[in-house]
């Protein structure tokens, strides 16, 4: 909506009225967010940011050092035809200078339903939220194809975290291979490729660890 419409229902209205656009997580911690501040700027039109909690923030939930995260990623759904890896050059730097990897996971909102609309028809797909599960399947697919071992799928300890700040968080920390068997219950999931662990990282996190995880910190990788 920000790369299509913006112009008619956020930037217009605004030179005249108040606006409000309200957001998942934090509003600048999306390029489009920021684009969108840009524009209204440009057209002389007042931005005022409301920070709100984001799962970059919530991350550190798990016991990871927030000062220990590189750069951030996303990882989106694979298709038949389309299955991007720009994704895992940003891993493999990461670990590679012993950071941690946090992985925004896909989320589809009216998603267009191709065949409908071949008939003359317009149709959105029902929404889809990528879970840990699927993220995991695809990182592992992704160091099969490339095979540059920026993490190693049976050794490499990751964390899935779902619905952050809410009652009912869950966190569940094992190898890629073991989360794929995870099932992480409702949106909205994140996943966590650890870099190096610190024993006082550790201590946290080994508390939701997979009982039996092949993740053990004597294998820890350099």
């Amino acid at each position: 909506m920000c790369e299509n419409d913006a112009d008619d229902l956020i930037i217009e209205p605004a030179k005249e009225k108040n606006v409000s656009f309200l957001v998942v997580g934090d509003p600048v911690c999306a390029t489009t967010h920021t684009d969108l501040i840009l524009r209204a700027r440009e057209v002389g039109v007042k931005v005022e940011v409301v920070h709100n909690a984001s799962i970059m923030g919530a991350a550190g939930s798990c016991g990871l050092q927030l000062y220990s995260f590189g750069h951030t990623v996303s990882i989106p759904f694979f298709r038949e035809n389309w299955r991007p890896t720009s994704f895992y050059p940003k891993i493999k730097y990461n670990r590679l200078g012993g950071m941690h990897t946090l992985c925004l996971l896909d989320i589809k909102v009216k998603e267009p339903d191709f065949e409908a609309m071949m008939k003359g028809k317009t149709k959105f797909l029902p929404p889809r939220f990528m879970s840990v599960s699927t993220a995991a399947e695809q990182l592992i697919e992704a160091e099969e194809t490339i095979k540059e071992q920026a993490y190693n799928v049976d050794s490499t300890l990751c964390i899935g975290l779902a619905r952050m700040g809410q009652e009912t968080q869950k966190m569940v920390a094992g190898t890629l291979k073991e989360l794929t068997q995870v099932d992480m219950g409702e949106p909205l999931h994140s996943l966590i490729i650890c870099g190096e662990l610190h024993d006082l990282e550790f201590e946290v996190v080994k508390e939701f660890l997979i009982e039996g995880s092949s993740f053990t910190m004597e294998k820890q990788e350099s």
